[in-house]
């Protein structure tokens, strides 16, 4: 069992930054790669970026690239999403998720264990 606990969300101004955090615990939570996913009103989640248990792989949505970092600190613990130049189409719920795979992390089915969330929301 891998418990996962989101935390940094908020309110922002476009062009502003924001860093969430996933907090992991529980069974070989450090083994995990772990992947972020976000989720708008009305819209279906979708895949943001992931890390390698080992923190040297990274992959990201196009739609982030050059602007999010995924990043990873094993001795916390702790996963994180740098998020710069944000939008307000940025604005979802962003959610946390760890797989044992090593590939495939931009789908949903290759993640076991998954956050509550917190809500990013960015004004115009």
């Amino acid at each position: 069992q891998v418990q996962l606990v989101e935390s940094g969300g908020g309110l922002v101004q476009a062009g502003g930054s924001l860093r969430l955090s996933c907090a992991a615990s529980g069974r070989a939570s450090r083994s995990y790669a772990m992947g972020w996913f976000r989720q708008a009103p009305g819209r279906e989640r979708e895949f943001v970026a992931a890390i390698s248990w080992s923190g040297g792989s990274t992959y990201s949505a196009d739609s982030v690239k050059g602007r999010f970092t995924i990043s990873r600190d094993n001795a916390k613990n702790t996963v994180y999403l740098q998020m710069n130049s944000l939008k307000p189409e940025d604005t979802a719920v962003y959610v946390c998720a760890s797989t044992p795979y090593g590939t495939g992390w931009y789908s949903m089915m290759k993640y076991d264990y998954w956050g509550q969330g917190t809500q990013v929301t960015v004004s115009s």
